[in-house]
C-alpha cells in the first residue's frame, strides 16, 4: 500500500534526528518499523517569525520503494545517420542525449573549450580582464549554464518532462536533493563535472563533440540547408541541423541577417545587478537579526513591479554568491550572478531589470531591423565599458545613491572579482529603465524592510537576461523558410534557463529525428 503524506515542522523539529518519521508513524497510527518513506517535495515556509519546513510524502507500507522512474536507453549511434547540433548549452547538450535515445548520432560543433580548459579564460577574463570572444562565462563547454548557480527552477511545465531532465542530471552525477527541493540548485562547483560526464556519454555512444569549431557561414540551395563552414575554412554536408547557440552569439544573428534568413525582434530585459551582504537579506527573509539558523540555507527573494506600464523585477537570483563578468567581446562590460553548491558566500546579488517593449521602446533603433533590440543591448554595455574605465571593471553606485541621484563617493565591499568604479549610473542609464528602477527599488524596500539600504550597491549592466532576437521556427520546430534547420533553445528565443533549454533540446531532437 501506498499513501501520500503531508507534514509540517517546525525548526526545532526539522533539527531533532527522525522526527520527520516519527511524525508520520503517529499520523498513520503505525510503528516506524512497519513503513518506509520516501521524500517527494520539501520547501521552506519563512513567511511568520516561526519558519516551517514543508514536506510531501509517500509513504510505502509492506512494499518496496521503487527507484527513479526514467530509464535512459543511449543507443550505440555511432555508424547511424548524423544530426548535427551547433553549440553544447544545456539546449544542444540535451538534444545530443536525445538523439542517442532515438538512434541517430549527434555531432555537436562548439565554438568554445571543454569545460576544463575553459577555466584559463575565466582566470584571463577575471584577474587580466582580458575576453576571449569564444570562450568565456558564455561560450564554451556546457554554455551560460555550466559556471552559474545552477538554479534549475522553471515555469515551463507545459514544454516538456521536468522530472525527465532532473533525473537525467542525476544520472550523470547531480544530488539526488534535486529531486526533491522545491527550488533546485546545483552550483558553479558541481556543473562543470556533470557536463563533462554528459559529453562522455554523447562519445562513449558513438556521438561525436568538436571544441574550438565556429559556424563562420550557412550554404542554402533551394531553401535546404546543404552545409556549414566551420572557421572560415572547411565545409561539413548537414541534413538536419539544431541551432543551440545561446542568446549571447550575436555572429549568428548577423549571419542569418546577412543572408536574409527571416529573424524577428524579440522583447527582452535590461537593467542592473544589485549586491547585498547576505545576513541582510538572510535578517529580512527568516526575521533571524542576521544570525540565520544552520539548517535554514541563504536566503533567497523573487520582487517584481509595475512601473509606468513596465516589469521592473529581480532575475537570476543568487544568494551566497558572487557576480562575474560575462563580457563576449572586447570593449563591453556585462555583470552576471552565480553561487557555489553550499551558497556559503557573504554576498546576495540579483538582476534587478525592466522589460523592454522593442516595439515601443527604441524606435531609434528602427534602422536596425530585427536586430534593433541587439545593438541597444550593445550600446549599453559599451556605455557600462566605458564608465567603468575601458577595463573589465564596472560601474557601481549605493543603491540609495542610485535612487537620490547622487554620486557615491566609496562602494561598499564587493565579490565582483575585476571590481568596482563609483559612476554616476541614475544619469547613464537611459531614462526607459533608469527612471523605473529607481521606483522599482523603492518599492521594493516597502516589501522587504531593509533592502533599499546604503550598504547594497548597484552594479552595471545586466543586460543578458534573454535573447532581443527570435529565430522562427513552424509548428514542425523547423524554420519557416528554410528546411533543415531546427531554432532551438535560449538563442531561438524559446527557452529561459537550465530546465527549459534542455527540455527545447529534446523537443528539437525529435523533430530533426522526424524529418528523416
Amino acid at each position: 500500500m501506498v499513501k501520500n503524506l503531508q507534514i509540517r515542522l517546525s525548526l526545532v523539529e526539522e533539527a531533532q534526528k527522525g522526527s520527520l518519521k516519527q511524525r508520520a508513524a503517529k499520523y498513520l497510527g503505525l510503528s516506524e518499523a512497519e513503513f518506509v518513506l520516501k521524500i517527494l517535495r520539501k520547501s521552506i515556509d519563512a513567511r511568520k517569525p516561526d519558519v516551517i519546513f514543508n514536506y510531501k510524502l509517500a509513504v510505502f507500507i509492506g512494499e518496496d520503494v521503487p527507484s527513479n522512474t526514467h530509464i535512459f536507453d543511449y543507443k550505440n549511434v555511432s555508424k547511424s545517420r548524423p544530426v548535427h547540433i551547433i553549440g553544447f548549452g544545456p539546449a544542444g547538450m540535451w538534444a545530443a542525449l536525445r538523439c542517442l535515445e532515438l538512434g541517430f548520432k549527434p555531432i555537436v560543433l562548439e565554438r568554445g573549450k571543454n569545460v576544463q580548459d575553459r577555466r584559463r579564460d575565466l582566470k584571463a577574463i577575471n584577474q587580466d580582464h582580458c575576453v576571449n570572444e569564444d570562450s568565456n562565462y558564455c561560450f564554451g563547454e556546457g554554455g551560460a549554464g555550466t559556471y552559474s548557480d545552477g538554479k534549475l527552477y522553471t515555469r515551463s511545465l507545459k514544454r516538456g518532462d521536468v522530472r525527465r531532465i532532473f533525473e537525467s542530471l542525476v544520472h550523470h552525477g547531480a544530488t539526488e536533493q534535486i529531486l526533491v527541493d522545491a527550488h533546485p540548485h546545483i552550483g558553479t562547483n558541481k556543473l562543470p563535472k556533470i557536463v563533462q560526464n554528459i559529453r562522455e556519454t554523447i562519445i562513449a555512444h558513438g556521438g561525436e563533440v568538436h571544441f574550438n569549431t565556429k559556424i563562420t557561414d550557412f550554404v542554402v540551395r533551394d531553401n535546404q540547408l546543404k552545409s556549414i563552414v566551420l572557421n572560415n575554412k572547411n565545409e561539413m554536408e548537414v541534413e538536419r541541423v539544431i541551432l543551440a547557440t545561446g542568446h549571447s552569439a550575436r555572429d549568428i544573428f548577423y549571419l542569418l541577417d546577412r543572408k536574409k534568413i527571416a529573424l524577428t525582434a524579440k522583447s527582452f530585459a535590461m537593467g542592473v545587478r544589485i549586491e547585498h551582504p547576505q545576513h541582510i537579506i538572510d535578517s529580512i527573509q527568516y526575521n533571524c537579526g542576521g544570525q540565520r539558523h544552520e539548517l535554514l540555507p541563504a536566503a533567497a527573494y523573487s520582487l517584481v513591479e509595475q512601473v509606468k506600464g513596465r516589469g521592473v523585477y529581480s532575475f537570476c537570483m543568487c544568494p551566497g554568491g558572487f557576480i562575474v563578468p560575462a563580457a563576449t567581446a572586447p570593449g563591453e562590460v556585462v555583470v552576471n550572478g552565480m553561487s557555489p553548491s553550499r551558497r556559503n558566500n557573504p554576498f546576495a546579488n540579483s538582476g534587478i531589470v525592466v522589460e523592454i517593449n522593442v516595439d515601443e521602446d527604441i524606435r531609434n533603433y528602427e534602422r536596425f531591423g530585427a536586430l534593433k533590440g541587439l545593438e541597444y543591448q550593445k550600446d549599453l554595455e559599451r556605455l557600462a565599458f566605458t564608465s567603468g574605465g575601458r577595463t573589465q571593471v564596472a560601474p557601481s553606485q549605493r543603491v540609495t545613491d542610485f535612487v537620490e541621484g547622487r554620486i557615491s563617493t566609496d562602494l561598499n565591499p564587493t565579490s565582483y572579482q575585476p571590481g568596482l568604479q563609483s559612476a554616476p549610473l541614475h544619469s547613464l542609464l537611459p531614462r526607459l529603465i533608469g527612471s523605473r528602477l529607481r521606483k522599482g527599488f523603492e518599492e521594493f524596500g516597502k516589501k522587504m524592510k531593509g533592502y533599499y539600504t546604503a550598504e547594497a550597491n548597484i552594479v552595471g549592466v545586466e543586460s543578458r537576461t534573454s535573447s532581443p532576437v527570435n529565430i522562427p521556427r513552424n509548428k514542425n520546430l523547423e524554420h519557416p523558410e528554410i528546411k533543415g534547420l531546427f531554432p532551438c533553445g535560449e538563442g531561438g528565443g524559446y527557452a529561459g534557463g537550465i530546465v527549459s533549454a534542455a527540455m527545447d533540446g529534446e523537443r528539437c531532437a525529435e523533430a530533426a529525428a522526424k524529418g528523416f
